[in-house]
Order: C-alpha cells, then sequence, then structure tokens
C-alpha cells in the first residue's frame, strides 16, 4: 500500500511539474500578464503545500513581492514590511529613532561592484552628523555583518533600534580608507531651516536641512530677519539636503520665480504629468538680489528641483560640487494596514526640461572642501581616526576655544601630517558633540568662503549672465556626439 501511494504521489509531482514545463516553453511574447499572475498563484500553492516543512504563507507573500520590484533595479521601488511602514510613519511624523543617516543601496550586488549602504547625507544634529560620516562615504557592515548582501529592509532594522543603544558602522570613504565608528541611537528629530547673518556682512545665510511642509515657511522667516537687518545677497546651503516634498521644493522657488514651470513630472499614466507653475503672488524675495546657491554630492531630490530651476531661470549662481543625480518621483501605495510598496511613478524635469537622474546637476564654480588624499594620505587619516587622539583631546578639554583647537591641532599634525584645517574640523566636530551645531565654520568651508567671494564680487551679475542652462549643456554635448555620444552624462563630467 505504501509503495502504491508513494508512486501515486511521484506521479502526481511529475504531473505538476509536466504543467510547469508545459507553460515555460510557450512563446514569451504570447504570454499575457494574467498568465504570469497564474504561474506564480500555481508555484505558491505547490511550495505551500510540498515543501518538507510547513511554511507561514506571509513568508512567501512577502518573499514574492521583495524579488517581483528587486528585480526592476530600481533602488527606489522596493516592498515595505510592517517594520518599514511603521519607520516610514515615523519619519513623515517628524522624529523617529535611529543614528540620522539618508541612505540608499544598489539592489544588485556584484564581486565587482558590492552593494555597499551610500550614504546619501547626514542628518545635521544627528548621531551620525556628529559622528563625521560624509555624503558618499559607503557603509560596508553593520556591527560586524556585511551590507551587500542585506536587503534595505534589513539595513534599517540594524541601524535603527532602541534609543540610547549603540551601533558600529564600518565605512569605506574613498577607494581604501576603511575604519568603525560606533554611533549612539537617538530620537530624530527632522529639521527643516536654519539662518543667520554671516558675520560681518550684509549677506544673509539659510541653510536648507529637509524639505517638510515647513520649509518654504520657515525660510519665509529667514527672509524676513535678512530683511530687516538690510541684507545685500544671499546664499542658500542645500548641501546634504536629501530632499523630502516635491510641494515644499516648489513652494521654496516660487520665491524666487515669480513666472513661468518650476518642475515638470512625466510619466507614462496621464494623471502623473503635472507642471508646477510660478504664482507671482508667492514671490518674496528680493529681486535682482546676488543669491549663490551651495550644492555637494549629498543634495538630492527636492533640492536638485530648487537648485535646478533657479539655474535655468538665472537666478543664483552654483558652487559647490555635483548633486546627487535623484531625478524620479515615488508614491507610497499601502496594501494593508501593515505593509505596502514604494513605487517609482514618473520622473521629474527642470523648467529646461531636462531630468538629471543618475547625472545631477554640475555647479558653475567647482569647489571642493578638501583635495583628493594620496595613497599616504589615506593611511595617515585611517590611522588618525583608529588612534582615537581626536576624541580623546576633546575629552581631555570640552569647552575647547578656537585658539585650543588651533594649538591641539598643530600638535596632532607632527605625528599625523595631514592639511591643518582638516584636523581642527575633526576636533571641532567631536566638541561640539554634546552641543548644537555651529551655523557655519568660515575655517573648514572653502565652498562657503568662495560663495562669498562670489556674491562680493563686481562682476556677480556678467558671471551669472554666463551661466548656462541644463538644457544648453545638452546641446553642447549633442553638438559633439561625433566626439563622445554619451549625452547629458558626458557633458556634465
Amino acid at each position: 500500500m505504501k509503495k502504491i501511494l508513494k508512486a501515486i504521489a511521484i506521479v502526481f509531482l511529475l504531473c505538476s511539474f509536466q504543467c510547469f514545463a508545459e507553460s515555460s516553453v510557450e512563446n514569451d511574447t504570447k504570454i499575457t500578464s494574467f498568465q504570469y499572475v497564474k504561474k506564480l498563484n500555481s508555484v505558491f500553492d505547490f511550495v505551500q503545500q510540498n515543501y518538507v516543512d510547513e511554511i507561514d504563507p506571509r513568508i512567501l507573500y512577502e518573499g514574492a513581492l521583495k524579488g517581483m520590484l528587486d528585480a526592476i533595479g530600481d533602488p527606489y521601488t522596493l516592498y515595505l514590511d510592517p517594520d518599514y511602514m511603521r519607520d516610514l510613519s515615523d519619519t513623515t511624523s517628524g522624529s523617529f529613532g535611529g543614528v540620522g543617516l539618508s541612505i540608499s543601496k544598489a539592489t544588485e550586488s556584484t564581486p565587482a561592484k558590492p552593494a555597499y549602504v551610500e550614504v546619501a547625507s547626514p542628518i545635521e544634529d544627528t548621531p551620525g552628523a556628529k559622528a563625521g560620516i560624509q555624503a558618499g562615504d559607503m557603509i560596508i557592515a553593520i556591527d560586524g555583518l556585511p551590507t551587500p548582501s542585506m536587503t534595505m529592509n534589513e539595513v534599517l532594522s540594524h541601524l535603527r533600534g532602541e534609543v540610547g543603544a549603540p551601533v558600529t558602522v564600518t565605512i569605506l570613504r574613498g577607494t581604501n580608507m576603511k575604519f568603525d565608528v560606533t554611533l549612539v541611537r537617538a530620537l530624530i528629530e527632522v529639521p527643516t531651516v536654519k539662518y543667520g547673518m554671516i558675520e560681518g556682512t550684509k549677506i544673509g545665510y539659510a541653510r536648507l536641512i529637509q524639505f517638510t511642509p515647513d520649509t518654504a515657511t520657515r525660510l519665509q522667516d529667514a527672509l524676513d530677519s535678512f530683511e530687516k537687518n538690510g541684507y545685500k545677497g544671499l546664499i542658500i546651503d542645500l548641501r546634504d539636503n536629501p530632499g523630502g516634498l516635491i510641494t515644499s521644493a516648489v513652494d521654496v522657488a516660487d520665491k524666487f520665480i515669480d513666472n513661468g514651470p518650476i518642475v515638470s513630472t512625466k510619466s507614462r499614466l496621464l494623471f502623473e504629468n503635472t507642471q508646477f507653475t510660478a504664482n507671482k503672488e508667492k514671490t518674496t524675495a528680493k529681486q535682482g538680489m546676488p543669491i549663490v546657491v551651495l550644492i555637494n554630492r549629498g543634495a538630492a531630490s527636492a533640492s536638485e528641483i530648487v537648485s535646478g530651476a533657479l539655474k535655468d531661470y538665472h537666478l543664483a549662481y552654483l558652487v559647490g560640487e555635483r548633486t546627487y543625480g535623484k531625478g524620479s518621483v515615488q508614491q507610497v501605495i499601502p496594501l494593508s494596514n501593515t505593509d505596502g510598496i514604494k513605487i517609482t511613478m514618473a520622473r521629474y524635469y527642470t523648467p529646461s526640461d531636462m531630468n538629471i537622474d543618475k547625472i545631477g546637476i554640475p555647479p558653475d564654480l567647482e569647489i571642493k572642501n578638501l583635495k583628493e588624499f594620496t595613497e599616504d594620505e589615506e593611511k595617515i587619516y585611517v590611522d588618525l581616526i583608529k588612534s582615537e587622539i581626536i576624541n580623546k583631546a576633546a575629552e581631555s578639554k570640552p569647552n575647547m576655544t578656537e585658539a585650543d583647537i588651533a594649538l591641539e591641532a598643530a600638535a596632532i599634525a607632527k605625528k599625523y601630517p595631514l592639511n591643518e584645517r582638516l584636523i581642527r574640523r575633526l576636533i571641532r566636530i567631536q566638541v561640539q558633540k554634546t552641543q548644537p551645531s555651529v551655523l557655519y565654520d568660515l575655517d573648514y568651508d572653502l565652498q562657503l568662503n568662495e560663495a562669498l567671494k562670489v556674491i562680493q564680487s563686481k562682476d556677480y551679475s556678467t558671471m551669472l549672465k554666463n551661466t548656462k542652462t541644463l538644457r544648453e549643456l545638452q546641446e553642447e554635448v549633442d553638438e559633439a556626439k561625433t566626439v563622445d555620444g554619451n549625452g547629458l552624462t558626458a557633458s556634465l563630467k
């Protein structure tokens, strides 16, 4: 009897596999979406009924969704499990527990290009920012666990946790600089705008930290304050701003643009095709005033909407480094009360009709705060970080003055021959760990110093007039395609 039952079971399995096999030899061009769904249902039912151990159907459901969305190859399209959805709710409500890093992660990992976690930007006044983690740093391990094999959900679950609990991340900076940083998780407040006058000048400085529903209102507070102080120029700092709400970016840009499109979204779905246009009644910034926008690799998404719009209208001069290059728009679609998906629904285009996804926006004047390290300097830097001499110096004298910092940096530089300006910056970061961050750092910040020179230059109007829109940059490359046919990517390199 047992032999008969076993034979029947084997016949059943063979028939099942034959069904799968027959459907697999169909011409793929003739297979409809409905037929693919039927195949998925068949495999789902077959595995649940025949796998050697009993399987929770939710595991199969979540695995299928993760695999389906990962297969698209878009790092911004993914399945949101209950933990991710809860974290997302905490983030959009204004606070959450974690380390304060805006991150991205490639979906495919290869030996030649491991899918490390890339820091898009550190959030100001958070453990990540106060530890000196920078935009462009790669997190290659979390608490000793390699990140290439992790999903984004797993990365977030490791980084977020109980407030006050430590987590150690292994950082890869550049090509060879690897070191550990221990972060103590904190309640992360989502900030928006900080502002003040640059000391000794009539120039207003506004740092936009993230685009939230309050950003435009807080920026208006800044403009009103600058007006009372008789400002003659404005610096808008978008560095390390990971973005946020597209409507917030539009409201910010509208304070400077009095007519025409600010940004448009384009999709194969008609309802996702939208153009956001400036309203003259909302334009409150003083017209004709010199404006510089500071950008870097950590400026992404909504930050690129604002900087791209001001560049295309010749309203601001861009100083710093190329932006991140996130020119797509996502929607969160709930699947239940506890899970959902995030999916790219459209791409956005600047007023000159350019999409900068995976390319970024180049500055009109490129300035780096530090030159590239040599191999010897990379080794010295890693040795300096591992020695913890910076931490010990700050702990020995918590209330260091700038004069104290300069003396300590000079002494450290004798043992670790690096740029003293960088060492002063590292000491300053440690000293300020228990304090709110300063509004600006003119000692270290070459980009800000250059922005001040640009605004105060008698040639500012000519410099601004001679800048090129993103469309003009593209057209220049189109003309040179016989030499290099890589399109906009080549033009902005």
